[in-house]
């Protein structure tokens, strides 16, 4: 345990931090999970758009906060984007 009074508050700061970015890294997380699920289930619908633009809107932000670095965001995005464009291709195929 620290005695310096600077850094009991720096231990502080840095636990409230910690539970805020594992809030929002496990929201990215069931938001990109609930937009490959809309895309799995309907072929077509606003549902589907809806969770997608919620999901890269929780990316970016976690980017401009800081949460996660941009280029890991883009990439995610870029992922995300590939593995929604593949599910459709599949389920307007079949």
């Amino acid at each position: 345990m620290a005695n310096i009074k600077s850094q009991i508050k720096r231990n502080r700061q840095n636990e409230r931090r910690r539970l805020r970015n594992k809030a929002v890294r496990s929201e990215i997380k069931t938001r990109i999970k609930n937009a490959e699920q809309a895309v799995a289930t309907a072929a077509e619908g606003t549902e589907t758009e809806d969770a997608l633009r919620l999901a890269v809107k929780k990316l970016d932000k976690a980017a401009a906060k800081g949460m996660i670095h941009k280029n890991q965001a883009a990439n995610r995005k870029s992922r995300l984007m590939k593995r929604l464009a593949r599910l459709r291709a599949d389920t307007s195929s079949s």
